[in-house]
């Protein structure tokens, strides 16, 4: 994984900057925020933002939102599956918060070429936090004719304080979807 503190280029940060924006969109929509773009050639071919809470899905996370959206187009041009799989070689991943193990093992599976994103995930992360599924040593063993993964440049740090920043203010405001506690509070006896 690249340094955070490296230099990024003016759109690496314009591409971050309108993930920055759809993880807005889901903290408007009450939505853990977490927002993405899919980048090819120069141009973004789909974006996504978290919606679990929305569709009730908890697979409904920015990245497959958008990875649904591109593989939906590539569809209605007819694109074979390898020809999709030549087209992901191709793509970025621009995303405020860093894959958790399901998006990034879809990624590596996809063969996505590199994911740009914002803070790290400390609980879920799937690309160096928790597991590695960017790298080759991690990726699993084909077997019973499951896809192996493939490798993904990875570059984290960008734009992290506008990431975390959105993640306080979802967290200040409280999650109303958030599952009740089973048992009441236990309040400390005032005497």
């Amino acid at each position: 994984m690249a340094s955070p503190k490296e230099d990024c280029s003016s759109i690496t940060l314009a591409f971050m900057d309108l993930a920055i924006q759809q993880a807005k969109l889901a903290l408007d929509s009450l939505e853990v925020p977490v927002g993405c773009v899919i980048v090819e050639d120069g141009e973004v071919i789909a974006s996504g933002r978290n919606r679990t809470n929305e569709t009730r899905n908890a697979t409904r996370h920015a990245e497959m939102e958008a990875i649904d959206t591109v593989l939906e187009k590539w569809q209605k041009k007819g694109l074979s599956k390898s020809e999709t799989a030549e087209n992901f070689s191709k793509c970025s991943l621009f995303v405020t918060c860093e894959p958790c193990i399901m998006c990034a093992s879809a990624l590596s599976i996809l063969g996505i070429k590199e994911v740009f994103y914002g803070c790290a995930n400390d609980k879920f992360g799937g690309c160096g936090s928790i597991l590695s599924f960017h790298s080759s040593n991690s990726n699993p063993v084909t077997s019973g004719g499951l896809p192996q993964g493939k490798d993904f440049k990875c570059s984290g740090g960008i734009m992290a304080s506008e990431a975390i920043s959105l993640f306080r203010s979802f967290y200040e405001q409280g999650n109303p979807n958030a599952p009740k506690p089973h048992r009441p509070l236990i309040l400390p006896e005032t005497q």
